[in-house]
């Protein structure tokens, strides 16, 4: 009886060690963080960011790799290890000085979680494209109008073409199981020159991305003719940039010919033009020109509204990021005492990127005092690294909300943009991502868990992750965008 009762325990003991270490098992990082699949990164010592892994004993660390073949054992390969838990959602590595990447290059980077006791996780694996140059200048393109969008199959062709859905979240997916060959056509409402496709397809999992298509043009709808060098075959990622030689057509359609999953998925289609949009007419007397940055050119909050209600004799001027320029800047017939770039309401993964490279001209380059609120503030450190900020792994929207727990905000640096502002305040966010790297040149001003406000050490630029335009009791960050219009205003005058 004794030994049947202490092989029973000893029994026991082995399923309750066995069920502890399936139940601490390690799971892969997340890499849709930063840089995500099929991305073009801009700065040879890009920023890793992974969502945590979960699982393990005691304090996870994780293990980096990026190499140009997919098994990781060129002569070329570079690791890191020991990397530490950063926080709670998020961890990261930046390249290492000595191991700037070559560019114009394609590179596949994995990740993996090691816990206390050595144990490591999977590896999941991601890849980005290095091209420096890609957001040097604007992208000398418009976005061209869809008068109609007509499907093979299945419901919800507009959504194809939804450029005010701000995290192409939306989408058209063919109806199952359908036939061999699917497509998708355009009518553009009059002939046009079109010289680019960006397109984007399901950003959770491989289900629904196309894997082979061709894009063709037609007269009548009847024949259609492929476009030469616009033939994609064993596609891997969920977002394409399809440049060809410029062809001047009223119709258009995308030929899928084969798929990953069920069905194919299209989240956005974005048809360009070449060409440089016109210069706007700009509002009598002082004006401040607002970047929007939303996915359909307007600001996500009432900032125009917030701004010519200041009493400080200021009109506005919002222009869409994907028509601004450094060029239509200098052509405007008289300067803004200020530049604002707003911010938005979607992840840039979900973007096409290259939209924002006038952007980035202006902020590198443009000496009218800026102030970048949320995305704008995100998109200076991103002027000089794509990777420079990253999700956060959450959203922080607690300060709206009375009853939440506030965040509060740390001044770090004195700055006249913080007259009025008390150490420790308060201000409203709407945010899933942070600048996590500052440029040369800058420097944070105000934090919380993370960066809240950065200033240029070379000229009038500052940025600021909360939103002091918000209309809000609570809301003790409004000084800051009041006293940098009044900054900007004086600079005008000198």
């Amino acid at each position: 009886m004794k030994r049947t009762l202490s092989f029973i325990f000893i029994l026991l003991f082995y399923v309750s060690v066995q069920q502890a270490e399936a139940d601490t098992s390690l799971t892969a990082p997340g890499l849709t963080n930063n840089p995500s699949q099929g991305v073009v990164v801009t700065n040879k010592r890009p920023l890793f960011s992974v969502f945590n892994a979960t699982g393990g004993v005691g304090k996870r660390s994780y293990e980096l790799q990026i190499d140009i073949v997919t098994t990781f054992d060129s002569n070329t390969v570079i690791e890191y290890r020991n990397i530490p838990q950063e926080n709670n959602y998020i961890s990261s590595k930046r390249l290492e000085a000595k191991n700037f990447l070559k560019d114009k290059t394609k590179y596949y980077w994995r990740a993996r979680a090691v816990d206390s006791r050595d144990r490591k996780g999977p590896w999941a694996q991601s890849w980005f494209y290095l091209d420096t140059e890609a957001d040097d200048s604007f992208m000398n393109m418009v976005r061209v109008p869809v008068s109609a969008v007509t499907v093979s199959s299945g419901q919800n062709p507009k959504n194809i073409v939804d450029l005010d859905d701000p995290g192409q979240s939306t989408f058209w997916l063919a109806s199952p199981p359908g036939l061999s060959v699917q497509w998708v056509e355009f009518d553009l409402g009059r002939s046009q020159t079109i010289s680019r496709f960006w397109m984007f397809s399901n950003p959770s999992s491989p289900d629904g991305r196309l894997k082979s298509f061709v894009w063709q043009v037609s007269s009548d709808k009847k024949k259609w003719i492929d476009i030469p060098g616009a033939s994609v075959e064993k596609n891997d990622t969920h977002r394409n940039i399809t440049d060809i030689n410029p062809v001047t057509t009223r119709y258009l359609r995308l030929l899928i010919n084969d798929w990953y999953g069920y069905a194919p998925q299209i989240n956005a289609v974005t048809i360009y033009s070449p060409g440089t949009p016109p210069v706007p007419e700009i509002p009598e007397g002082n004006y401040v020109l607002i970047v929007g940055n939303q996915q359909d050119g307007f600001t996500f909050t009432e900032l125009a509204e917030f701004i010519e209600e200041l009493n400080l004799d200021l009109k506005t001027l919002t222009v869409p990021h994907y028509e601004i320029s450094l060029e239509m800047v200098n052509k405007l017939k008289r300067k803004p005492v200020a530049i604002i770039l707003s911010g938005n309401n979607a992840d840039y993964s979900n973007l096409p990127m290259f939209e924002f490279n006038g952007e980035y001209e202006i902020i590198r380059e443009c000496d009218i005092p800026i102030l970048g609120i949320c995305c704008g503030h995100q998109q200076i450190a991103m002027a000089y690294g794509y990777t420079f900020a990253r999700s956060t792994g959450w959203s922080d929207i607690s300060s709206l909300n009375p009853l939440d727990k506030k965040t509060r905000i740390s001044i770090l640096k004195d700055d006249p943009v913080f007259e009025g502002i008390p150490d420790l305040f308060m201000a409203p966010e709407i945010h899933s991502w942070a600048v996590a790297v500052l440029p040369r040149n800058f420097e944070s001003i105000a934090a919380s868990t993370y960066i809240q406000a950065i200033r240029s050490t070379a000229k009038m630029i500052y940025g600021e992750q909360f939103h002091a335009e918000i209309r809000s009791a609570d809301n003790q960050g409004a000084p800051f965008l009041i006293n940098f219009l009044k900054m900007a205003i004086k600079k005008s005058k000198e």
